[in-house]
């Protein structure tokens, strides 16, 4: 599994308006920014969270259900890179998914023994009804704040990303047709680079 990259320091002040600039960096914004990552996120997730729960499933399971339905025929080890987690856990969240129906795997034409994974009608439904429980709250937001704001959020979590995610997530977003991509997609094609590397994203 990479190592995580470590966020890069703040250049030092340069010129008349770097103390204006270097407001935005006080310890008290900073742990702002995270009380409103944390609460954000908490709402953002709790719809999907209620309707997985009465399934008996999480978070994981959502995780799987939306980028194998925004990438089908994804590769097993392209969705482990992505999820950066073991091969065993996300086993124990692919398997009991496919033996309920929800996601189905393929060997992959050329190589048999590549795992290819897609959403059945049963996961492309169930991904649906996690997806528009998050749809209006994300346009309410986004209503609210107005389109400079969004661009801005938009870079701030950019930002947020290191070089390794936000590779995947470009090569995700290029092969993406409306509310889908095409199987073309594999994070395997963005340029990795060695940990030490990566840690001066």
């Amino acid at each position: 599994m990479a190592e995580r990259p470590e966020p890069q320091k703040p250049d030092a002040p340069r010129g008349a308006g770097a103390g204006r600039n270097l407001l935005f960096l006080r310890e008290e914004e900073l742990r702002l920014a995270q009380d409103l990552l944390y609460f954000g996120y908490r709402d953002f997730t709790a719809g999907p969270d209620r309707i997985l729960a009465t399934m008996e499933m999480g978070r994981a399971h959502h995780r799987v259900l939306h980028f194998v339905g925004r990438a089908p025929g994804i590769k097993v080890g392209d969705l482990l890179l992505i999820l950066d987690i073991t091969k065993q856990s996300l086993g124990r969240v692919l398997q009991p998914m496919i033996e309920q129906g929800f996601v189905r795997q393929t060997p992959g034409l050329k190589d048999k023994r590549q795992r290819l994974l897609f959403l059945t009608e049963k996961g492309e439904e169930l991904e649906r009804r996690l997806f528009a429980a998050q749809r209006e709250w994300v346009l309410r937001a986004y209503r609210e704040a107005g389109p400079q704001a969004v661009e801005g959020f938009r870079q701030v979590m950019r930002g947020l990303m290191g070089t390794e995610a936000r590779a995947q997530f470009e090569q995700l977003e290029r092969t993406a047709a409306p509310g889908r991509t095409t199987t073309a997609f594999s994070p395997a094609a963005a340029p990795r680079l060695a940990p030490g590397e990566a840690r001066r994203s």
